[in-house]
């Protein structure tokens, strides 16, 4: 299939692992293949597609990390200068659950600004002040405010009817075998959260050889859909596989999850950011959850692109045009 004029894409979805790019695809409309025209120093590679009314480009990164995200972020507006305007960055991240917010394996985690912060800290962006602490500077770019309001009609639709990114999660993994292989939840049985201070034990193979007694106590939701949770977003070049640090990392940020790419992307333009939780940020981390994760999250981004109206995206200023600034 022959792709629209790239004066027609708007919205740029940026992903960071190839799962993310699946589960992003998945949600298409329409698929207009791969670009095969773009700017002669972009060396991303981009599907091209629609959802509802909007033009869409969706990119990968290479590699983790804020670095490799800001390549991706300059490189999509080097060959979509002429028209992109909003960004989403849709994928998977650990979750930081709290009293306040009981995050769950497969939950959905969307930046969303809060005080002085616009939805997402760079946690290794800073100064190191008396007694070896990092004290946090500088500020990321805010979401787009057409962004900002469809997530905001969005949350309050969800309140009177069932929102409908479930059914998204649905058909997607029942379009295939090979979907149903990579996107299947696993069993609720093995989203488990242990206390802060137990490490996985170096000769158990899975977490399901852990001790039950260091299992944090939740409630048994009643409710299988995924559930979002809305708050800062903690990003940066570091991966974090332990419960103490994830825990700081919270006190300090008041971060509900955290990655290794957002912080790129908002360096150069303002976009969103939407999370599939996939694990909890710890020692007992593993894979099983990544594809659900990232399903989550690309059907949470699908239906929220439904709130956002043309006319406002097209009011929203060039990328570029932020950029030079």
């Amino acid at each position: 299939m022959s792709h629209p004029a790239r004066e027609k894409f708007q919205i740029g979805w940026i992903c960071a692992l190839p799962i993310d790019v699946a589960a992003a695809i998945e949600m298409l409309d329409a698929n207009f293949g791969i670009l095969d025209d773009q700017d002669s120093r972009d060396t991303n590679s981009y599907t091209l597609g629609r959802i509802g009314k909007h033009y869409v480009a969706i990119a990968g990164l290479g590699q983790s990390g804020t670095t490799s995200a800001t390549a991706v972020a300059i490189n999509m507006m080097r060959t979509f200068s002429p028209s992109l305007r909003i960004g989403l960055m849709v994928g998977i991240a650990a979750g930081i659950p709290s009293l306040a917010h009981d995050i769950r394996l497969g939950d959905i985690v969307v930046s969303y600004p809060e005080g002085t912060c616009g939805g997402v800290v760079q946690y290794d962006m800073g100064k190191i002040v008396k007694e070896g602490k990092l004290m946090r500077t500088g500020s990321l770019n805010a979401p787009p405010r057409s962004l900002i309001t469809a997530v905001t009609n969005m949350r309050a639709a969800t309140l009177t009817d069932d929102p409908r990114y479930p059914e998204y999660i649905e058909k997607a993994i029942q379009r295939s075998a090979r979907t149903q292989l990579n996107f299947t939840r696993p069993d609720p049985s093995t989203d488990r959260l242990f206390q802060t201070h137990y490490e996985h034990p170096a000769i158990a193979q899975t977490c399901g050889e852990c001790l039950t007694e260091w299992e944090e106590c939740r409630n048994t939701r009643q409710e299988l859909d995924p559930q979002v949770h809305y708050g800062i977003v903690a990003s940066g070049n570091a991966e974090i596989g332990h419960g103490t640090t994830r825990e700081r990392l919270r006190e300090e940020t008041g971060a509900i999850c955290y990655d290794m790419e957002a912080a790129g992307v908002m360096m150069d333009f303002p976009c969103i950011v939407v999370r599939g939780i996939c694990d909890y940020g710890d020692s007992h981390k593993d894979e099983k959850w990544q594809g659900f994760a990232a399903l989550a999250a690309a059907s949470y981004a699908k239906e929220l692109l439904s709130y956002v109206p043309a006319g406002p995206v097209s009011q929203e200023k060039l990328v570029i045009e932020m950029y030079h600034k």
